[in-house]
């Protein structure tokens, strides 16, 4: 035997001595099975196999000078009333099971099975007192010796807390006794080398985190508070919760420890109380059993849960020894319970339970009592009781109490746990034949029965399970039940949904959940609002991730989803909507016809062109007058035919662009204004040379004829036209999808292909446009009968004007605007040349005709 061993037993043995020390102090001369001392009740029903079941029944303790007793008559107090009713589910699963099992004729067939009810009190030093008790027959003694010739029990089945199981192993393990807990699952008890002979009924609740994070990510409580047992099943379960909830994105907004034996002196779980009201979280999360959150109930009760909601398991029984105050306000709240199989023909045998069936038994006698508020005397007989208590007001009761409605997790388990000693009793008696005659030895049985305890998986099941290594595991589902408390103190549980962690999901029934007083719809619980669809989350620096800010989207960004943490950015061919939660199809646009600026400048071009050719026509009726000769009309000709289509070359530009029409426009504006400049630079040399060519002999004289002018107006425009076809020829202009000049719309222009190409072709026309100004400029002074410098000044001053001002205002325009003020510049500089030039002659012409003669001409020239 090892040291650690050694010391291990040491300490046992010092806690034996401890809890034996005060059974000495009566009468202890008088033998060991003689001491005045009268303790915990029991009820024993014969059989020919036994099962020990020790259950936390809370009867009144009264003190007396020298003795203590145990009542067995109720306190009368609500709360206790509430715990009997709860424990005494366990006793009689119990007892239903062992029923259930006797009258199977394929289970344990010609063997009865017996058992021993024992109250150990919910208390740990009850419960090693009770294992002394059992063992020694009568009262505690001495180990190893027994006061009577009674069969122990096969198994135990007890164990409702951590505590109560490992108090009483410290007895149990020193005879090898199997002891079936049906309490929480504690990892502490897996430990074979300090409890080698402790069985666990319940669930690992392994997957308890997974579920409570599905109810958390269905309601949306991102912020939450988390109240859990200080022990180790309360840090394993934070541990494995917490990191579920980074996870998922969701955050603790506090966690608070629930120690047994708050120091309430100095205001402890004023503290706690403080910390949880001040919290800004709306939801509180509760893991542990009664046991281990006995003191939370006290803090609860003494603190005003206004806009709090608890969302708890069923291992925490918060309705016994609540007040009503506290029961009014946990109204709403929701309980995780593992999903339990109904046990078939349980609730008829509550049904029939009555003091008439068995009259020593005394559990169920103080039963009656506490729920048909009648005081047993047993100083009468059981007619007499009935005829004060009624059996109908027993059986009214308890549907009104909700008692056999739900079945709760521990009943379960030991509902299990009966079947489960059974069906290895079985396979043992199965296994070894010979010895079924032998079956009264249950210390015998007891020792043998391990091994087949270790093969049979702790479930309720018909058939059973060869012996393999390993566990058998089964999907962890829950029921999501509502707490619902009634104004005339009636409390109940009601099935709303279930979850199934890492399988079929959540669901729940939300609009048969009455959510607590203080909350008019589902509870919010946040740290921050959502942010909704056109915002992102701005995380706050140095806080939890659930505490953001809200930010818009950037321009040209979207988000389309609660709580986006980026903005995306829209396709080309889509915007953002107004409020940035969608995008939105740009429609395909251009300078139509059909819109106004597009048919305002169609109509613009139109009318100078209709305007031009009125001119033309006026020119050549009147073109023998003095004034038409005077002034070349044949250049005045070709300059009102070039700008008869530079008004037209402008439709070019308007309505959907095509690749004919992308490479037309430009070159056709290029040419036609050239032939439009040039032939203003031939007039203004006209107009020189007239004036040089005046005195006789002048070689100028050549130069006046039309062919000269004309030839002038053709050289200009073939390098122009050269200087176009070498645009085509590298660069030509096409046609593209402008998708970034408007916001709403994906624009179809003409690109100019080469932008150099381009400024070169308007560079060229400057050119001849200055020439023309500069030499106009010069022949300003000269006499007014052949003189139209003046006004050739003034058309090209307009002119230059016009494009010098075009050249920063296309740059900085996109879309359909930059063709709207090409067309604009177009019609304005064409428009001012047709004005400056023609409109002085017109009005001579059509308005002034008495001027339009020779000898005006003559009188002017010689004055």
């Amino acid at each position: 035997m090892g040291l650690g061993k050694l010391k291990l037993l040491f300490s046992r043995l010092c806690v034996i001595l401890v809890l034996l020390f005060p059974l000495f102090e009566y009468q202890i001369m008088k033998g060991p099975c003689h001491l005045e001392r009268i303790y915990s009740p029991t009820y024993r029903k014969e059989g020919d196999v036994m099962i020990g079941g020790f259950f936390s029944l809370f009867l009144k303790k009264e003190e007396k000078i020298g003795k203590v007793f145990f009542q067995y008559s109720p306190t009368w107090m609500a709360a206790e009333e509430k715990s009997i009713l709860n424990n005494y589910q366990h006793l009689f699963a119990f007892q239903f099971a062992v029923n259930e099992i006797n009258n199977d004729p394929h289970l344990l067939p010609n063997i009865t099975l017996g058992y021993q009810v024992v109250s150990n009190f919910h208390n740990d030093i009850f419960a090693v007192e009770n294992s002394l008790v059992w063992l020694s027959g009568k009262g505690p003694t001495i180990p190893n010796y027994r006061c009577d010739r009674q069969l122990n029990s096969l198994a135990i089945i007890g164990g409702m807390s951590d505590k109560l199981t490992m108090a009483m192993a410290t007895i149990l393990r020193l005879y090898k006794v199997p002891q079936i807990s049906y309490g929480p699952f504690d990892l502490l008890l897996t430990d074979k080398f300090q409890y080698p002979y402790v069985y666990q009924m319940s669930s690992k609740e392994s997957m308890l985190h997974l579920a409570f994070i599905q109810l958390m990510l269905h309601f949306g409580w991102t912020w939450v508070g988390l109240l859990l047992s200080d022990n180790t099943r309360g840090e394993n379960f934070f541990s494995d919760l917490k990191d579920e909830m980074i996870r998922n994105g969701l955050c603790v907004a506090f966690k608070e420890r629930i120690p047994k034996n708050y120091n309430l002196l100095i205001g402890e779980y004023y503290e706690v109380s403080y910390r949880i009201m001040a919290s800004s979280s709306n939801v509180i999360f509760i893991y542990g059993d009664t046991d281990s959150l006995q003191d939370l109930s006290f803090i609860l009760n003494n603190l005003e849960m206004y806009g709090k909601m608890l969302v708890a398991t069923s291992s925490w029984d918060f309705s016994g020894g609540s007040e009503f105050e506290l029961l009014r306000h946990l109204h709403g709240a929701i309980i995780f319970s593992q999903t339990q199989r109904e046990i078939p023909g349980f609730t008829d045998f509550v049904k029939s339970l009555n003091q008439s069936m068995n009259t020593e038994d005394i559990f169920l006698r103080t039963f009656w009592e506490v729920f048909s508020a009648c005081k047993y005397s047993e100083k009468r007989h059981a007619e007499i009781l009935h005829s004060l208590c009624p059996e109908r007001q027993f059986m009214t009761q308890i549907p009104t109490l909700n008692f056999y409605t739900r079945i709760i997790e521990l009943c379960f388990n030991v509902y299990n746990a009966v079947h489960f000693v059974a069906h290895a009793l079985q396979q043992m008696l199965q296994s070894e034949a010979k010895e079924t005659s032998e079956y009264g030895r249950n210390s015998d049985l007891s020792w043998k029965l391990h091994h087949f305890l270790k093969c049979i998986s702790p479930v309720n099941s018909t058939s059973d399970t060869p012996c393999r290594e390993g566990a058998r595991t089964s999907a962890e589902a829950y029921d999501i039940l509502n707490f619902k408390f009634f104004p005339d103190q009636m409390e109940t549980l009601v099935k709303v949904g279930e979850v199934i962690p890492h399988g079929q999901g959540l669901s729940i029934d939300e609009e048969n959940i009455d959510w607590p007083a203080d909350f008019s719809q589902t509870p919010r619980s946040m740290c921050s609002l959502n942010c909704g669809p056109g915002f992102k989350k701005t995380f706050r620096e140095g806080q939890p991730i659930c505490c953001f800010d809200c930010t818009p989207c950037p321009e040209g960004q979207i988000s389309n989803q609660t709580d986006a943490e980026q903005c995306l950015q829209c396709p080309e061919d889509q915007y953002p909507s107004k409020k940035r939660d969608r995008c939105l199809d740009k429609i395909v646009t251009f300078l139509a016809y059909e819109e106004p600026l597009g048919m305002t400048l169609a109509w613009a071009a139109l009318f100078f062109s209709l305007l031009t050719a009125l001119v033309l026509g006026v020119f050549v009726k009147y073109r023998d007058t003095p004034i038409v000769k005077a002034n070349n009309r044949n250049l005045s000709y070709t300059l009102l035919i070039s700008l008869i289509l530079c008004f037209l070359c402008s439709l070019l530009f308007i309505g959907r662009p095509t690749s004919a029409t992308c490479l037309l426009r430009q070159i056709t504006f290029a040419v036609v204004f050239t032939v439009a400049i040039a032939s203003i630079l031939a007039k203004t040399i006209t107009v020189v040379l007239a004036f040089r060519a005046t005195q006789p002999g002048s070689r100028l004289r050549r130069w006046l004829g039309s062919t000269a002018s004309y030839s002038l107006i053709f050289i200009c425009s073939l390098i122009q036209m050269c200087l176009c076809g070498i645009w085509i020829g590298t660069h030509p202009p096409f046609i593209e999808m402008d998708k970034h000049s408007e916001r709403r719309s994906i624009v179809i222009q003409c690109n100019e292909g080469s932008i150099l190409a381009f400024y070169c072709v308007l560079g060229y026309i400057a050119l001849l446009a200055l020439g023309s100004f500069s030499l106009a400029f010069l022949a300003r002074n000269l006499p007014d009968t052949f003189n139209e410098a003046k006004f050739l000044t003034f058309s090209m001053l307009v002119f230059c004007s016009v494009w010098i001002s075009f050249l920063p205002t296309y740059q900085s325009t996109k879309g359909k605007a930059m063709v709207a003020v090409e067309i604009f510049s177009i019609l304005a500089s064409s428009a001012g040349i047709l004005t400056c030039i023609f409109a002085p002659k017109c009005y001579v012409v059509l308005l002034r005709p008495d001027r339009n003669t020779l000898g005006m001409l003559k009188k002017k020239a010689n004055s």
